[in-house]
């Protein structure tokens, strides 16, 4: 007598929209667990291996977590307990389920690093019957450290899969015109609801280091396009491109936002307003980067007016986006 086969689930497909991650909670343990995870990847950290262990277990996981936790507490979001990014991020995908979701076609979304893993949904999407998976690295501008990593981890989850769906990655979207909309919708909309006339809007990316460049890393022209592409819609207000969060000693893409914010006073822009296109959530680097040090920076420098323009977020126009790259990526 033949044994029975195992039940197998099929026919759907599912969707997983990926963002960096977040620390469980505030606390110093989190932090560190979080911070070493996101430290150790060699595609974020291209320094010798060995090297850099050393350096992140006897220094930075020991120093670093305080100064984290402390920004983290800054935007933490009490009532839902957890961080914005994790939160925006979990609404998105509840929208876009509402929108296209059905038995055939389920979404869900991850963390490159932290919880919910990228790991932990492949196998229940797949446990749920998904034959085919999307990915949607919620990276616009592609760089080795953000979207390459999350294949990384796709591609090492699959490897010891037995049963693996067929795959597809939707790549990056800095030029889709449905994003550049959006983001032009979302600059006329915070200039609306301010009573005075920026005197520049600052277009701020997070940062790679300039050797990453140097090696062939496209980001840079990736994000020179976003914003090249959002100055052609709106042009009533010049719109400049800076980089942020930059980490260590070494060069990192230039002009840094944060010497920008200190220079413009004395160059008599006194009155900005600042988007930051490759974000696709608020999180500690917009909303306590930005919006707390960077506007503190800014006014003690001689700056009058400082405003920041919110990440799309769960916003119509970025649903929208989502639902349109997935629909035509099915």
């Amino acid at each position: 007598m033949k044994p029975e086969h195992p039940k197998v689930n099929y026919g759907k497909t599912g969707v997983l929209i990926v963002n960096l991650g977040t620390p469980d909670s505030t606390s110093w343990l989190d932090i560190r667990k979080y911070l070493r995870e996101f430290l150790s990847d060699r595609r974020v950290i291209e320094v010798n291996p060995i090297i850099w262990q050393i350096i992140l277990n006897l220094f930075i996981l020991n120093f670093r977590p305080s100064k984290t936790a402390k920004a983290y507490k800054e935007i933490w979001m009490k009532d839902k307990n957890m961080s914005p990014l994790r939160h925006f991020t979990e609404v998105q995908a509840e929208k876009l389920s509402k929108q296209i979701g059905n038995e055939k076609l389920i979404v869900d979304f991850a963390m490159r690093y932290g919880n919910p893993s990228i790991k932990s949904k492949i196998h229940g999407l797949q446990n749920k019957g998904c034959e085919n998976l999307i990915i949607l690295p919620l990276y616009p501008q592609y760089a080795a450290a953000t979207t390459a990593t999350v294949c990384d981890e796709v591609y090492r989850t699959l490897m010891k899969m037995r049963w693996q769906p067929n795959l597809k990655i939707i790549p990056h979207y800095e030029s889709e015109p449905l994003y550049i909309e959006a983001l032009k919708n979302s600059i006329l909309k915070k200039i609306e609801e301010i009573n005075w006339k920026p005197d520049l809007i600052i277009a701020s990316y997070h940062g790679i280091p300039k050797k990453y460049f140097d090696k062939g890393d496209p980001y840079h022209c990736y994000c020179h396009k976003t914003t090249r592409l959002i100055s052609e819609k709106y042009s009533d207000i010049e719109i400049k491109t800076t980089f942020q969060s930059r980490f260590g000693p070494q060069e990192w893409l230039q002009p840094y936002t944060d010497k920008t914010f200190e220079t413009l006073p004395k160059e008599g822009k006194k009155n900005i307003l600042v988007i930051c296109p490759g974000f696709s959530s608020d999180c500690v680097e917009t909303l306590e980067e930005i919006c707390i040090q960077g506007k503190e920076s800014f006014i003690q420098s001689g700056g009058e007016n400082f405003e920041m323009v919110p990440c799309l977020n769960d916003n119509d126009d970025h649903i929208a986006l989502f639902k349109h790259l997935i629909l035509n990526n099915t």
